[in-house]
């Protein structure tokens, strides 16, 4: 058995397999990892394409779309090894770039999880939109990185090129291991896509594993190339998927103060998008919080299940104010202008409710 399977989901991506595979085959050493394809139902000529010019890359045909968090479910039950690395397809990789993730698992074993340093394929020179240099929070849902907030992206100057704790491992590039990615309940295929790897990661922390930024590997990441930024359907998955996972995952009556507040923000958010000129967005705003509403019911065993679970009486990697706020109103662009570094301001959140 391998020591770990690097898991690429494609669907109809003969494109990007053909820039971006190439990398990670000439990166990955055979000795180390073998490389799976796991193809979510393609109707394009993928597969040819893979048996003709990676006959060595294993092909998993899976019978139709299942979106990302139920087709790396699948996946990842297929698969034997240590370690599973969930890859996007428009990742290009460096070399060495499995080294120090997977040195750093190997040294901890309540370590459940890291990232590399992701970079904008487009413009190596800057953080990338998903993932950056680890993941976080804000009290209220919104999540950020060390290097993005929001829609500004951070100069890569080496400024976050410490390992640190976080609260979530990008899904873009995710070293996990199989056993625990397993006996966790994996990601939540109602999500489809979109924040699934933020509810698995706030999960795994809850339960007492840590999870870490592993800035020492570099990949370089294109982004957007399943969903556009501005396509309603992304706003629509991430607005009720983070509805989702503050339900799933808050205590009560942290959900209740919290929902009171989303409402709001919510709403400010449509109207921000219509006065943008996308209306399209703001009504993929009010179908999330339909689409929430109907789904609440069915987490009802998930909740208690969450509750019995946890064991981390707080959790770090949550910013104790509103992101929303400081970039907004206080014009705090940088990861590095939020409280993170003031001791005072190193509160945590509770965790899953007891």
């Amino acid at each position: 058995m391998k020591k770990a399977a690097v898991i690429i989901l494609n669907w109809n991506g003969r494109q990007l397999l053909e820039r971006f595979l190439p990398s990670v085959v000439r990166h990955t050493p055979a000795g180390t990892a073998k490389i799976v394809v796991a193809d979510n139902g393609s109707t394009d000529d993928s597969a040819a394409f893979l048996r003709e010019n990676y006959p060595s890359v294993q092909l998993l045909r899976l019978d139709r779309n299942y979106g990302f968090a139920e087709g790396y479910n699948r996946a990842i039950e297929a698969v034997e090894a240590e370690y599973v690395v969930l890859l996007n397809s428009d990742v290009e990789v460096t070399k060495g770039w499995l080294d120090a993730p997977l040195e750093a698992l190997d040294a901890d074993p309540k370590l459940a999880a890291v990232q590399p340093k992701l970079l904008s394929e487009h413009d190596c020179s800057y953080f990338e939109y998903a993932g950056a240099a680890g993941g976080f929070i804000d009290r209220y849902g919104y999540p950020f990185c060390r290097g993005r907030i929001f829609s500004t992206l951070e100069k890569d100057e080496g400024q976050y090129d410490t390992p640190c704790d976080i609260l979530w491992a990008t899904g873009a590039c995710l070293f996990i291991r199989r056993e625990i990615y397993r006996n966790e309940g994996g990601l939540d295929a109602r999500f489809f896509a979109h924040q699934e790897e933020i509810d698995l990661c706030w999960r795994l922390c809850c339960r007492g594993y840590r999870l870490r930024c592993i800035p020492q590997s570099t990949v370089y990441h294109v982004g957007g190339g399943t969903l556009q930024a501005e396509k309603p359907q992304k706003t629509f998955l991430n607005f009720r998927n983070n509805l989702l996972l503050l339900y799933k995952n808050l205590p009560p009556a942290g959900w209740r103060r919290i929902a009171f507040i989303r409402f709001w923000l919510d709403y400010v958010a449509a109207f921000r998008f219509l006065v943008e000129g996308h209306p399209a967005n703001a009504a993929a705003v009010f179908k999330a919080r339909r689409a929430f509403c109907k789904l609440k019911k069915a987490y009802a065993g998930i909740r208690e299940e969450n509750r019995r679970k946890s064991v981390a009486a707080s959790l770090p990697g949550i910013y104790p104010g509103s992101v929303v706020k400081a970039y907004y109103i206080e014009k705090k662009r940088k990861f590095t202008e939020l409280a993170f570094g003031k001791k005072e301001d190193r509160k945590r959140l509770p965790s899953t409710a007891k």
